[in-house]
């Protein structure tokens, strides 16, 4: 599911104890993708919750000293915000739930900065996000701001420098299971892997091998993000089927990339494509990957969503001895370095590819002269 989904609401189709009736028209309280996504209990909690928020816009929403409503044509319109938020957290976290954080919202609008949407259309879904948190008597700060023809873009990206720190700390920080903690069959397993690893006869690998053997997940992931600038919905969609080592590409299906819109071939480094030749056998020895396609899964077996991500970046920023203070850095920081230096080295032409914007106008934020580029400038000014 794209960040924001701009279909026509008055068609969603709903049974009429899922609508509420005004003078006016009716607006649907689950609509049918909604309804899709969820189970019975939890679309009867889900459509409680909704008539909570939609009869509250209608009565008191715009000034609730005064009981001041707002319009039936603004409640239906924010009605479908509020709807299609709900679902971009499920996917991106962890499934259903109507404890909606700013944080969840923060990172929302850190994903709608980067959609192909008007400005205007992306100053009108942080509007309706607004109201939702004033709902629930929560004062909220967006991080990034839409004013409805410019919006202040995400400034914290990797360096140069961070990235190549941040490539070699993801080298570093990867290791296998304990041996200790394998059962008999495990060990057999990953002895035959380590023979191939060490090149050595499998009766040769001994405990002390296990010690010293390095895991390459994380280290796929990261550099993989490095040089894709992989969004978090497509890190969690990743699948083995994306890969290419041959070509060193990700070559990802219309029907599973972020946009849906076309099939995209992103260029790989070779090193990159030969660390993730090494992670897909060593995936293989996961129990949780037997069943799945996913490229990346957690430790707990779920896809990787905004939030595991920036449990694993800040981890491995860390290692890597880059400054976090005063600064916003999540996932997008990879995915905004990406844009700003293959703008720089190859033209927009080139970051658009990369980065897989539809529109060219999305690319132009990313024309920008990086920092150091700029220091450098100003030294040989004078």
């Amino acid at each position: 599911m794209t960040v924001h989904d701009q279909t026509d609401f008055d068609t969603q189709c709903a049974p009429d104890e899922d609508t509420i009736s005004t003078d006016e028209g009716t607006i649907v309280l689950v609509p049918e993708p909604t309804r899709e996504q969820l189970n019975t209990k939890q679309r009867t909690d889900y459509r409680h919750h909704r008539e909570e928020l939609i009869n509250w816009m209608l009565h008191l929403g715009k000034d609730p000293d005064s009981a001041k409503g707002y319009s039936f044509d603004v409640v239906r319109r924010r009605s479908h915000d509020t709807d299609i938020f709900y679902r971009w957290v499920w996917e991106n976290y962890d499934g259903y739930t109507t404890a909606i954080t700013t944080d969840h919202a923060d990172a929302y609008t850190q994903e709608l900065a980067y959609s192909d949407y008007s400005e205007s259309h992306k100053s009108n879904i942080q509007k309706s996000l607004k109201m939702f948190f004033r709902w629930k008597g929560v004062d909220w700060e967006p991080k990034i701001t839409f004013t409805g023809s410019t919006a202040t873009s995400p400034q914290d990206y990797l360096t140069r420098e961070e990235r190549q720190r941040l490539r070699e700390a993801a080298l570093e920080w990867d290791s296998i299971p304990a041996y200790a903690a394998m059962s008999p069959e495990e060990r057999q397993r990953w002895k035959e892997y380590l023979s191939y690893q060490y090149d050595k006869p499998v009766s040769a690998v001994q405990p002390s091998d296990f010690e010293n053997a390095e895991g390459f997940k994380y280290a796929s992931l990261i550099c993989v993000s490095l040089d894709a600038g992989l969004r978090p919905i497509e890190v969690g969609r990743a699948t083995v089927q994306w890969v290419d080592i041959d070509n060193a590409v990700l070559r990802i299906p219309k029907e599973e990339s972020s946009k849906n819109r076309e099939n995209w071939i992103v260029s790989l480094r070779r090193s990159t494509a030969e660390l993730l030749q090494n992670w897909l056998r060593e995936r293989q020895l996961y129990d949780k990957y037997e069943d799945s396609s996913q490229l990346w899964l957690t430790r707990h077996g779920n896809p990787y969503s905004s939030s595991s991500l920036k449990y694993v970046l800040e981890k491995i920023a860390e290692v890597a001895d880059i400054n976090t203070e005063n600064r916003s850095l999540t996932w997008y920081s990879l995915r905004h370095s990406v844009g700003t230096y293959m703008a720089r080295e190859e033209g927009l032409a080139a970051a658009q590819s990369q980065l897989r914007h539809q529109s060219p106008r999305t690319t132009f934020k990313y024309d920008q002269a990086p920092i150091e580029d700029r220091r450098n400038a100003l030294d040989r000014m004078g």
